[in-house]
């Protein structure tokens, strides 16, 4: 038998997200909200279920994608709805069972743990609510708690109490078993609420623990406007943690950064910066308005206003202004300006010129561009893929590249140029005259 089982609560609806999209899978950071709450779950015990009804083949494929060994059960909300109704068919294999919401991604381990740590029977997360209107007020005494009232229940006195309940839990797994069949659904709504648990706890001569916790790490997200306020909330950490740990940041309020990116050595974002996805950026430079998208970075500046998308490795090398990478792999390259590289291979000491096409699309399929060392592209070149230049290669400036291209060579494709003369006043008329 474990010490302890975590169960996330994440069967709601979330009708005010108004979306068709089940409220837990809205991302923060990068990542769903149920997933940042899981991660924490798993810090505490490898023991972790979560109960699904909305959507639950969505969520459950994300979930398993991410935490394989998670348990899913299905909440019946027909019969049993409701946060005790939740709990009906869950099986309760520990010594203690936490249960958390799954619409709080802000949670913290160290308060969860503090949770599971209380010697109480029945331990509540209460926190001092700014604005307690409309949560239920957590009656204690002494730090034991008297009674859970409902803001239409309380009264005028009761209502001028500010803690809150988090509506999280960590129950004697025992305790839990044997109230959970004695918790009704007599209420205005015919639901099965898990505070009440506390009332039959306390008729039960057991010990009823208020856990004091931290409003925003306990933050429910019930609409969009709340899913706004948690992420800045989560941007705020991720860059204080990282520029504590080194990275160098312009205005970082104008900066976002994926949860997953991680960063090495010493770097530097600018303002307007976007890291998304999976990114590594190692003793680098991300210049103004730049986006980087699940890719590795290394020992290389890029932008201002440059796109690197997903899939992309980019060493010792230096990306300008309105450069767009695809599923390239550069090493040792100069890309200053205007050029878009996609599907594509560069090698050390090349010099892409401004106006450069990789073009790796023929409306039916995508080919690969390789391009060997200390390769000169002339400025508004394009190359058709597939194809292969390989080392110490000229490409003069306007040409066409359809063909392979052997080490040494120079590689020329123009329209040949011709002048004819007088034909501007011939055209235009009179040659003092122009338009």
């Amino acid at each position: 038998m474990s010490e302890i089982s975590v169960i996330v609560l994440a069967a709601g609806f979330g009708t005010r997200m108004k979306s068709k999209k089940a409220k837990v899978l809205f991302e923060l950071c990068g990542e769903p909200m149920l997933v940042h709450i899981l991660k924490k779950a798993y810090e505490i015990s490898d023991d972790v279920s979560v109960v699904l009804s909305y959507q639950l083949d969505e969520i459950k494929k994300v979930v398993l994608k991410h935490f394989a060994n998670t348990k899913i059960y299905k909440q019946d909300v027909e019969r049993f709805p409701g946060t005790a109704g939740a709990l009906r068919d869950v099986l309760f294999n520990s010594n203690k069972t936490l249960i958390i919401c799954g619409d709080m991604p802000l949670v913290k381990t160290n308060e969860l743990i503090r949770l599971t740590s209380a010697t109480a029977d029945v331990a509540l997360g209460v926190f001092e609510a700014k604005n307690p209107f409309g949560y239920g007020r957590v009656i204690t005494k002494n730090g034991e708690i008297q009674k859970i009232v409902e803001e239409k229940d309380a009264t005028s006195e009761e209502k001028l109490v500010k803690s809150a309940n988090t509506g999280c839990y960590c129950f004697k797994s025992e305790v839990l078993k044997e109230i959970l069949p004695k918790i009704s659904n007599q209420n205005s709504q015919n639901e099965y609420y898990l505070t009440d648990s506390i009332k039959l706890a306390k008729d039960m001569g057991l010990k009823c623990h208020a856990v004091m916790v931290d409003e925003d790490n306990f933050m429910g997200i019930n609409d969009k406007f709340a899913l706004s306020v948690a992420e800045g909330i989560m941007q705020d950490e991720i860059k204080e943690n990282l520029m504590k740990q080194g990275v160098l940041m312009r205005l970082p309020k104008s900066i976002y950064i994926d949860s997953r990116a991680k960063f090495q050595g010493e770097c530097e974002l600018q303002e307007n910066v976007s890291i998304i996805g999976e990114c590594v950026i190692k003793n680098s430079i991300i210049k103004s308005s730049s986006v980087i998208e699940d890719s590795v970075v290394e020992n290389s500046d890029i932008g201002p206003l440059a796109h690197v998308r997903p899939n992309c490795v980019v060493k010792d090398t230096h990306i300008g202004n309105f450069v767009e990478l695809k599923k390239a792999n550069l090493t040792g390259v100069k890309a200053g300006h205007l050029s878009y590289l996609g599907d594509c291979e560069i090698g050390s000491g090349t010099n892409v010129g401004c106006g450069t096409i990789t073009c790796n699309y023929d409306g039916k399929a995508k080919y690969k561009t390789i391009i060997g060392k200390n390769v000169f592209i002339g400025s508004d070149s394009q190359l058709v893929a597939p194809v292969k230049i390989e080392d110490d290669v000229l490409i003069a400036a306007g040409s066409t590249v359809t063909m392979d291209a052997k080490s040494g060579s120079l590689v020329i494709s123009r329209v040949k140029q011709v002048n004819k003369d007088g034909f501007y006043y011939k055209f235009f008329g009179d040659k003092n005259v122009t338009k």
